[in-house]
């Protein structure tokens, strides 16, 4: 007999970005919450990897889903680990995929593949360097699916908010690739507005799939943006934001652009991390 769940335990450990905890999901046996610094940054379940419980990661899955017909294997690349919860979804919906995944945080990596370990079969290759660098390390068109989920100390660095950055995802994107990005803001929505006029800089093809409160500038929460040199599955991407837990609203075309009310593109010049958010948020 396995231990119960109300014997198991959380786990804390120091790792470069700060104190690590996994704690254990009280409803799902083998299921665990990644924080750093008390902040939520991924939820696991290793019975059922196709189980995606924060909302966010929920819109970056349906793009997973869209990316290619279903159950056909792509090349991904995750700038930013965690607990690699999409890395493991990506792996249960489309068997044979080749993964490439960019976590800075050394100590994070091995605390994950030590209490989380990922499937011996799964072709995902883990590198421990900053985004951008191991963005660099991938091979001119080689990704069907670029998606960044970087934050450190809740905030997005600043050198991976540029079009310099973006060039530098289109240029690893194969032809009708995507590019999704966890986004975070709050009121006034600068950075969100910010965002997506640099990414209408590089891609002609956007969408944004985000809780209405979000998006009226109501509350501090995270905003998927997808991108494309091609047209995106609007009316798909729409039907299943919609029919999440919590519904998310999709926003593209002149609605969109007009939402970002005449921001500019962000260069490296004049890039900032994104807003901290208010401490609230993870009471």
């Amino acid at each position: 007999m396995g231990k119960s769940r109300r014997s198991v335990e959380a786990v804390v450990e120091p790792v470069d970005g700060g104190l690590a905890e996994l704690i254990p999901d009280r409803e799902r046996t083998h299921a665990w919450t990644l924080l750093i610094d008390g902040a939520p940054q991924s939820h696991v379940d290793l019975d059922d990897p196709t189980h995606l419980s924060f909302e966010y990661q929920r819109r970056l899955g349906h793009v997973i889903d869209l990316v290619a017909p279903p159950g056909k294997p792509v090349h991904a690349v995750h700038l930013g680990g965690g607990a690699f919860t999409l890395a493991r979804y990506l792996a249960a919906t489309r068997p044979r995929s080749t993964q490439q995944v960019v976590e800075r945080d050394a100590a994070l990596v091995q605390l994950v593949r030590q209490k989380l370990p990922l499937e011996q079969n799964a072709r995902i290759r883990v590198r421990s360097v900053d985004a951008h660098e191991g963005l660099a390390k991938v091979a001119d068109g080689w990704a069907d699916l670029v998606i960044a989920d970087v934050f450190s100390g809740a905030r997005t660095p600043a050198h991976l908010t540029s079009t310099e950055f973006l060039d530098e995802v289109r240029r690893t994107l194969k032809p009708g690739g995507y590019y999704a990005a966890n986004l975070a803001d709050g009121p006034p929505l600068a950075h969100l507005r910010g965002q997506i006029a640099t990414a209408a800089a590089r891609f002609p093809e956007l969408a944004l799939v985000a809780d209405p409160t979000v998006l009226r500038g109501k509350r501090f929460g995270n905003a998927v943006l997808v991108a494309s040199d091609t047209a995106l599955p609007l009316a798909e991407l729409t039907r299943r934001a919609a029919s999440d837990p919590h519904p998310g609203r999709v926003e593209h075309g002149k609605a969109l652009l007009d939402f970002t009310g005449g921001a500019a593109a962000v260069t490296d010049a004049g890039a900032v991390a994104s807003p901290a958010p208010p401490a609230s948020v993870f009471r």
